[in-house]
C-alpha cells in the first residue's frame, strides 16, 4: 500500500504564492533541489490540481533545454517516469505523457488507489490537498519553508482541517530553507 504525501513549498507565513500569484521566491537552489529529488524518487503517482499541473508540465520537456542543469535533469526524469492524475473540470486532455484527467476528486477512488499502489503518491496544489487533508487521506505532510514573509496569497494549508502530527524529520539548508516532515497520527 502506498502512502499519500502532501509536500508544500511555502513562505514562513504559510503561503505558496503571494497576493500577485508570484512564487519566484520559492525556487529551490541546488542543495534544496537535490534534496527534493531524493524525496521524490519513491513517488509513483502525482495527484495535481489544474493550476499546479500547468506549472509542472515544464518538466515534460525540461531535458530539451539547452545545457540542462544535472539536478534539474534528474528531476525531469523522475517526473516523466511517474504517473500523473490531474483533477480539472476545464482541461479536456493532458499535454504530458503518463497523465490522465479526472473531472472530480473522489475520496474513495483515491483511497482505493493508495491501497492498490506499490509506490507512494503525492498530492499537490493547495485546493486539491485541502480535500485530501480534510478527508483524512494524507499520511505524511512535508513542508519546505522559505525564508520570506509575503503577507498574503494562497495558503499552503487549509482552514477546517485538524490533524495530529508527529515530527519525523527536519533539516536546515544553507539558503535558510527549513524542511519539516510529519506523519499524520490516525
Amino acid at each position: 500500500m502506498g502512502k499519500l504525501i502532501c509536500t508544500q513549498i511555502a513562505s514562513l507565513d504559510g503561503y505558496i504564492n503571494d497576493e500577485q500569484g508570484r512564487f519566484d521566491w520559492s525556487a529551490p537552489d541546488a542543495e534544496v533541489h537535490a534534496f527534493v529529488n531524493d524525496l521524490e524518487r519513491p513517488i509513483g503517482t502525482y495527484l495535481y490540481g489544474r493550476r499546479l499541473y500547468e506549472v509542472m508540465r515544464y518538466w515534460e520537456t525540461a531535458h530539451e533545454q539547452p545545457d540542462p542543469d544535472p539536478i534539474e535533469l534528474d528531476y525531469a526524469r523522475l517526473w516523466q517516469a511517474a504517473d500523473k492524475i490531474v483533477y480539472s473540470t476545464t482541461l479536456a486532455a493532458a499535454s504530458s505523457a503518463r497523465t490522465r484527467i479526472e473531472k472530480a476528486f473522489d475520496l474513495d477512488a483515491v483511497r482505493r488507489l493508495k491501497e492498490s499502489s506499490d509506490s507512494d503518491l503525492t498530492i499537490g496544489g493547495p485546493t486539491l490537498a485541502a480535500h485530501a487533508l480534510r478527508g483524512g487521506l494524507v499520511d505524511e505532510l512535508r513542508l519546505l519553508l522559505s525564508p520570506v514573509i509575503v503577507g498574503g496569497g494562497t495558503r499552503a494549508l487549509p482552514d477546517g482541517a485538524r490533524l495530529d502530527l508527529e515530527l519525523t524529520d527536519e533539516r536546515r539548508f544553507a539558503n535558510g530553507v527549513a524542511y519539516l516532515a510529519y506523519r499524520v497520527r490516525n
